[in-house]
């Protein structure tokens, strides 16, 4: 099935962007940007952003939509946290985006680890507002709250898709326990700014995604991003559909309706893409 014209971008290898892969390979630090695939990370390298993916490189869960590696994990870095913080301090960012591989294998999901990279990128950078986009923690609670309490300025989590695919889209999830996680942010600090993001072209209909939408709404989520899926090989769960632009208008109108206080609908949007304007529109 070939991609429609909506959604062909031309990929730039500018000065800025060499700039940034050398300076992530210098601090032994690996962006989300590129484990992904993401057809935007020639736009943010060149505006001198990046998705920072700590706790290694390799997942240890088995979703078949992610280009990220599975297979066993590797020690965790107990360095990565402040070569984050020096990353952006070199980038002068304003806003950065933290995320990381499912780790499992990890007795708190790596959740000890992320609050250590939001405080030492705090402590090198206090103007800078700090995102997290992390994975459920298998439903631990004692582990989301040591995140929440390093008191992030959004944390995002993901519900990916519609609940009946998960089973072959994500199956060592579960919708549910994503959204308490989401849930769960909101009862530890009720001022806590959360996000979620979800992919369609997966096989959903809009009455579907709909559904999910007022899931999250529920669930206090206040930032809501839709974008297409694209598969990042032929091993990947295919595309069913290329989504038209209308369609995507239309979940921006109804997740507007339901009083998420911002929305990101379109083809190409990822859910830590233009995230500085999300948070300024928030708060706006």
């Amino acid at each position: 099935m070939a991609k429609p014209e909506w959604l062909k971008i031309k990929a730039r290898n500018t000065p800025e962007a060499a700039r940034v892969r050398k300076m992530l390979k210098g601090l032994s630090l690996h962006s989300v940007c590129e484990e992904a695939a993401c057809p935007n990370q020639m736009e943010c390298f060149g505006k001198k952003t990046a998705t920072f993916m700590i706790l290694g490189r390799h997942c240890t869960r088995n979703c078949t939509f992610c280009n990220v590696r599975k297979g066993g994990a590797n020690p965790v870095d107990p360095e990565e946290p402040s070569h984050v913080a020096e990353a952006v301090r070199e980038l002068g960012l304003h806003h950065v985006v933290i995320t990381s591989v499912t780790r499992d294998d990890l007795p708190d999901g790596g959740a000890d680890h992320f609050a250590r990279t939001i405080r030492e990128v705090r402590a090198l950078n206090p103007s800078t507002a700090v995102e997290v986009l992390i994975p459920d923690f298998r439903g631990d609670v004692r582990a989301l709250k040591l995140v929440t309490d390093a008191r992030p300025e959004v944390l995002n989590h993901n519900v990916e898709t519609i609940p009946r695919l998960y089973p072959t889209v994500r199956p060592m999830a579960q919708y549910h326990r994503s959204l308490c996680l989401l849930r769960n942010a909101k009862n530890l600090y009720p001022d806590q700014i959360t996000k979620s993001g979800i992919m369609v072209g997966l096989g959903e209909t809009e009455q579907e995604v709909a559904e999910v939408m007022r899931d999250l709404r529920e669930a206090g989520c206040d930032i809501l991003t839709v974008g297409q899926y694209l598969a990042p090989s032929r091993q990947h769960h295919p595309v069913v559909e290329y989504v038209r632009p209308e369609v995507f208008d239309r979940y921006r109108e109804i997740a507007g309706e339901l009083g998420f206080r911002y929305v990101a609908s379109a083809p190409l949007v990822r859910s830590s893409y233009h995230a500085e304007e999300a948070l300024r529109a928030w708060k706006a």
